[in-house]
């Protein structure tokens, strides 16, 4: 999607809507099985890397069909048309609501939330529309603190340095206004009882002025869009911490390179200039980890490790290779907790301030 589709207006989107049903409508009237189609999300051959963006789409896509008239896709096809139903009278009357709020419209017909979540980010795909702009929003689960202050969608000003256990990241990041923030750098946390024991630390204070933010584990996408907006708007550096394993490897990954079945909002999810601080596989020797701090790789970390390697992005970053290859040697992997074998004070008080000051490597 190019980023100028992201800023596309009402009658726009509504224009594309009306263009897809006319389509359909014409196609039964030909006596032909109506078919709708979109770039196919799920192969990396539609996806390419940009470093300035991350995962982005390519030109020339492989694109993936649903069809009325076929029994695997009949289903698929009945969600979209209803979701495309539902995004045109929410555009149309500039109404918001959660997916949530949509699978309960219909509950019989979608059967579960993630079918609706799947053809619902298949129907933004279709029309080239980011799904924040079809009004439809995701609940947030990320949470933040620290030297950052906002105005609400519904005007509440919100003060983030105020919070002992963090505040919840907006459900409607767009509609956030008055936006100010101080800030020296952003710290992305992987886990939500890391980001609660750095809060009960006084990391912000002891290090500020500073952001620290949690997607909870893998980041759900108004996480993600609040990091971009702060990248592109007040530019901070950023930095993220993860387990020493596949799992927090492809979570910094997402944050920074962005996806592939949603490379075509990447310019609104990725922050391209996030720093890998830790905790890196090359860390585990480096601090001497202890052997009962550590996990034996399995069959299924070996294989994910095999996947990232094949990425567009790997090859662009030696740091992520590296470290990805010092992990197959290892054999073993560490959690941020790993860190508590050295001192149960040594990631606040020495990790952390260190890796700040003196860089990621």
């Amino acid at each position: 999607m190019a980023a100028h589709e992201l800023d596309i207006d009402k009658d726009t989107i509504l224009s594309r809507v009306e263009d897809i049903m006319l389509s359909v409508i014409q196609q039964i009237s030909d006596n032909k099985p109506p078919v709708l189609s979109h770039f196919n999300r799920s192969t990396w051959l539609n996806v390419s890397y940009d470093e300035n963006i991350g995962l982005c789409v390519n030109d020339a896509m492989k694109m993936t069909s649903v069809r009325f008239d076929s029994k695997q896709s009949l289903k698929k096809f009945t969600l979209m048309m209803k979701l495309l139903s539902m995004v045109y009278r929410l555009v149309q009357t500039d109404r918001f609501c959660t997916k949530r709020d949509l699978y309960y419209q219909d509950t019989s017909l979608f059967g579960n939330q993630a079918a609706l979540d799947e053809a619902l980010e298949n129907v933004s795909c279709m029309l080239q529309v980011p799904r924040w702009r079809l009004h439809v929003l995701a609940t947030s689960k990320g949470c933040i603190a620290g030297n950052l202050s906002f105005h609400d969608i519904d005007g509440n000003f919100v003060d983030c340095s105020q919070t002992k256990a963090g505040i919840q990241v907006p459900s409607h990041v767009e509609g956030m206004t008055h936006i100010h923030t101080d800030a020296d750098f952003v710290l992305v946390v992987e886990k939500d009882a890391i980001f609660q024991r750095l809060l009960g630390d006084d990391f912000c204070k002891t290090l500020r002025p500073c952001i620290l933010i949690t997607g909870k584990g893998f980041p759900d996408m108004n996480t993600r869009m609040l990091l971009n907006r702060l990248w592109r708007e007040f530019s901070p550096k950023f930095y993220i911490l993860v387990d020493a394993d596949p799992y927090g490897i492809e979570i910094m990954s997402v944050y920074k390179y962005g996806s592939r079945s949603l490379s075509f909002e990447a310019p609104m999810l990725t922050v391209p200039g996030l720093e890998w601080l830790g905790v890196l596989p090359s860390d585990i020797q480096r601090l001497r980890l202890k052997d009962d701090s550590l996990i034996e790789l399995k069959p299924s970390d070996r294989s994910k490790i095999s996947d990232i390697l094949t990425r567009p992005y790997v090859s662009e970053s030696q740091l992520l290779y590296k470290e990805l290859n010092v992990l197959l040697d290892l054999g073993k992997k560490a959690e941020i907790e790993s860190l508590d074998s050295i001192s149960t004070s040594f990631l606040t008080n020495v990790y952390l301030p260190t890796k700040l000051r003196y860089g990621c490597q």
